[in-house]
């Protein structure tokens, strides 16, 4: 069908309908969004507390968030929240005040475990941060400025951030949200829409707005199990500083390596079980005991309690070859 001629200016052209304005009813998105929200937190809510702090010799103490994640009342919150007090007090979505008790603290990943002196407390429920995707719905719980269960929402912003804990190390995998927190929404959960805890709320960028990180729960599951069990986090040690290296794609081919990146060796300390095997600075570590180090975060995760005391091999790359080596780790010196 040929299009209708129409004159312009004394010159036939084609007069083209405009194109139809399709009409979009937001309504039952909006709605969907909405449910999920309010499922999710009506999931969660029940198991976060705000945590009073008291220290000895404060005339006044702190307050930040907490939530409680087995049913026997073992909560997860900040170090931070806890660290230094003097007493510590609970309270519930339902107004009740309970007695906690700090069960362990670790500073080098701000987590803490409390233990709530309270009966039939649900317990929310931990996801896997591993299956967090960037943009996804992120839902912050918690008690900003000692406004009881407020709720903020965003989206998952990044991920494999690295912040750095009040202890000085660095803490890996963080999630980045714009999810809103404020103080007092420190250890408070950051949730997804099927109302699955996937972070520990932990710090925001001052003066910026929409900044904000968590702390993955695939961390602070490790983290809780070893507090729980011992009191505090066993670390192994074998005396190196380094910083993730990658690798030429050449050379990962001809050794036949599962990764493309590495620790690269900045230096080895004096007398340490990496001296006494033989690293040295410049080499690239690629593997440990048989697993695969793609960076700092592998080789802080495959230096744990259990690898103290235990002979392991290490295989690192020195001037484009591989060289196998056998390192016991040690305790990790205490700072």
């Amino acid at each position: 069908m040929q299009p209708e001629l129409r004159l312009v200016a004394g010159e036939a052209e084609p007069a083209f309908p405009a194109p139809a304005v399709p009409s979009v009813d937001d309504g039952p998105l909006l709605d969907a969004y909405s449910e999920a929200v309010v499922g999710a937190v009506e999931q969660v809510s029940p198991s976060v507390v705000k945590i009073e702090v008291e220290h000895r010799g404060r005339r006044s103490g702190g307050a930040g968030s907490g939530f409680v994640f087995t049913t026997d009342g073992f909560a997860l919150t900040n170090s931070h929240v806890v660290n230094g007090a003097s007493s510590l007090t609970a309270v519930l979505a339902d107004g009740r005040r309970a007695p906690a008790t700090l069960v362990g603290d670790d500073p080098d990943t701000d987590l803490a475990v409390v233990r709530l002196s309270a009966d039939a407390v649900p317990a929310a429920r931990l996801g896997e941060s591993s299956k967090v995707r960037v943009g996804q719905v992120a839902i912050a719980i918690g008690n900003p400025f000692g406004f009881h269960a407020t709720v903020t929402t965003g989206v998952v912003s990044a991920l494999g951030r690295s912040l750095r804990a009040q202890s000085g190390r660095l803490i890996d995998d963080v999630i980045q949200t714009d999810a809103s927190l404020n103080p007092g929404n420190s250890g408070g959960p950051l949730v997804n829409s099927r109302g699955e805890v996937i972070g520990v709320n932990t710090a925001m960028i001052l003066p910026a707005q929409g900044i904000c990180f968590a702390i993955a729960v695939d961390l602070a599951k490790f983290v809780a199990t070893s507090l729980i069990r011992d009191g505090h986090i066993v670390r192994g040690w074998i005396g190196v500083a380094g910083q993730n290296a990658h690798l030429r794609r050449p050379l990962v081919r001809r050794h036949g390596l599962e990764r493309e990146s590495g620790v690269l060796v900045l230096s080895v300390e004096r007398g340490s079980p990496a001296e006494r095997t033989g690293l040295r600075e410049g080499d690239i570590v690629v593997s440990l005991a048989g697993q695969p180090v793609a960076g700092v975060d592998d080789l802080h995760r495959l230096l744990s309690g259990q690898a103290v005391g235990t002979r392991m091999p290490l295989a690192v790359l020195r001037n484009s070859e591989q060289v196998l080596l056998e390192v016991e780790p040690v305790t990790a010196p205490q700072r």
